[in-house]
């Protein structure tokens, strides 16, 4: 694949799919957010911070976090399983971990905030998008951040690397790397990567995937600013 050379849905080797968000989308929750990227459609919420009867999870000279991150059963070809398994668990965890460095957890000990992440259709790269999804809706929820977290992923496919991989891409592909950035110091909250990479074409990868998150990371600024009018 030459950086000329189109990938099977009509992208550039450093072309993100179509990405639209929408902060606000329900109006019980104490915020939300919605994100499609490509064909993923995600749906995010968030309540707190507050106290909560899971007292035990609860610190004195802190806030915590907690990440629920869930599969309709309906997003994907084969349905899935209701209920937790051992992947959303997984990721739910990490999801915790990405979000946690942007908080400014400690302006509100004993107080907990529940994020919500809901897959409603999954075609590649959820976690990233997930997570984009969750921090807008941290933002619409007025929790004190000292920047909005931003997934996206690079990996390789046909001995290319490429930014943010299909479900196809990914399933086909050599190589995925997803990370998560606070944009404004690119300070890296979440790398994992899985496949064959030479150190050179993990550069590129990590490379492309940062300046993939700075994209979505307007596309998130953008939306904020409709809903508040700014």
């Amino acid at each position: 694949m030459s950086e000329d050379t189109l990938r099977g849905d009509g992208r550039k080797f450093d072309e993100l799919r179509p990405i639209k968000i929408e902060a606000g989308v329900l109006k019980r929750a104490d915020g939300s957010a919605y994100v499609e990227m490509g064909g993923n459609k995600i749906l995010a919420s968030v309540y707190g911070p507050r106290s909560t009867y899971m007292r035990r999870f609860l610190r004195p000279d802190t806030g915590v976090i907690r990440v629920r991150y869930n599969m309709a059963p309906f997003s994907v070809d084969d349905r899935k399983r209701p209920g937790p398994d051992r992947r959303s668990i997984e990721i739910s965890k990490i999801a915790e971990d990405a979000l946690r460095p942007a908080l400014l957890l400690e302006s509100f000990p004993n107080s907990m905030v529940e994020v919500s992440i809901e897959v409603i259709e999954a075609e590649g790269g959820t976690r990233c998008a997930g997570i984009t999804a969750a921090a807008v809706a941290l933002a619409d929820a007025g929790v004190p951040m000292k920047d909005i977290p931003v997934g996206c992923a690079a990996g390789k496919m046909d001995d290319k690397v490429v930014l943010d991989l299909s479900e196809i891409e990914d399933k086909e592909g050599q190589a995925d790397v997803p990370i998560v950035i606070l944009p404004r110091t690119e300070e890296i909250t979440l790398l994992q990567a899985d496949g064959n990479l030479t150190e050179d074409e993990f550069e590129e990868a990590l490379d492309l995937a940062i300046g993939g998150c700075q994209q979505i990371a307007e596309c998130q600024r953008k939306a904020l600013k409709t809903r508040y009018g700014e």
